[in-house]
This record gives C-alpha cells, sequence and structure tokens, in this order.
C-alpha cells in the first residue's frame, strides 16, 4: 500500500451518472452544429420535427418526417425547402395525397414548374424558425442529449404559443 490515499480515483462528489443516448451533433463548416428539421402547418403551430447532424443531408431527415405525418383532408400543398427536392422525395410527397411545391435546384437537367406565389408562403417556417433561436438554448445548443435538447424545443414552442396568445 503505497501512498496516502486507499481507494483511487474522483472525489464522491464527481461520480455522475454517465449521460448515454443519442446526440445528433456533427461537424459542418461552422463547427459542430445540429440542425431541426420540421414540419409545420403555419408559422405557429408546428406538426412535427427531427434532429440530425450538422453533416447529415437533410433529404434522409425528411422522408422520415413525411413518413411520419398523416394527411388532413383541408391539406393539399406541401411547401419544402430545396434541399428536400430531390425525385423520390417529390414522389413520396405524391403518394401522401400532397402536391410538392419546391422549386428544383439550378443544375437540374429537366426542371419542372411549381407555383411560385404559394413557394412565397415558405416563409411562414422560416419565421417559426426565428422565433424558436430567440431562446438562446436552442441556437447555442447547451445539452449533449437530443432528448433534453428536444424537451427544451418542446418546452420553447409552447412558450412562444403562450406569448402569442397573450399579445392578440
Amino acid at each position: 500500500m503505497l501512498g496516502q490515499h486507499n481507494g483511487e480515483g474522483p472525489s464522491r462528489r464527481h461520480r455522475r451518472v454517465k449521460k448515454t443516448g443519442k446526440q445528433s451533433i456533427g461537424r459542418s463548416r461552422g463547427g459542430l452544429t445540429t440542425k431541426i428539421h420540421m414540419v409545420t402547418a403555419s408559422d405557429r403551430s408546428v406538426v412535427a420535427f427531427s434532429l440530425s447532424g450538422g453533416q447529415a443531408h437533410d433529404a434522409p431527415q425528411g422522408w422520415l418526417l413525411v413518413d411520419s405525418i398523416e394527411r388532413e383532408s383541408e391539406q393539399a400543398y406541401m411547401l419544402m425547402d430545396r434541399a428536400y427536392e430531390g425525385s423520390r422525395m417529390r414522389a413520396k410527397v405524391i403518394e401522401k395525397g400532397y402536391i410538392p411545391v419546391v422549386p428544383p435546384k439550378k443544375r437540374r437537367k429537366e426542371p419542372w414548374e411549381y407555383d411560385k406565389e404559394r413557394y412565397k408562403q415558405r416563409n411562414e417556417i422560416e419565421r417559426c424558425f426565428l422565433r424558436l433561436k430567440r431562446f438562446r438554448k436552442v441556437f447555442t445548443r447547451y445539452d449533449k442529449l437530443d432528448v433534453i435538447f428536444s424537451g427544451f424545443i418542446y418546452f420553447a414552442l409552447i412558450i412562444d404559443a403562450l406569448i402569442s396568445v397573450n399579445t392578440i
């Protein structure tokens, strides 16, 4: 028995439960980031969202989100960002019963026509993201685990909804 201390290791104060679980943190040009993929009905109502690492492509997450939502009879159009404009994604949206409104990428050999006036409504989701990112904990992502981060996104959406009800 050498030394003064019998039990080596951290003190009781520093023994904590290890955080294990999914962590959608990935390296992109801006450093370690997380992407939030979202489906909204308007600028105030979120239908579904998912998280992915910063290096991940948007289309696979969009595919999963389209699979997870149920179409209501009054919903006819799905406005999408160019990151989701692939042929498979457009076919999936049509299969679900929506009319896809997404501009083709500029380098596409066979571009399609889309409703440019309706596409201007896509700013509603951008406004939703702006309000969501007013919460510092969302735009800086202090949390390690997706469960905690998603919980705070839900919390931020609830607070935003309560603020909008009080201001009307």
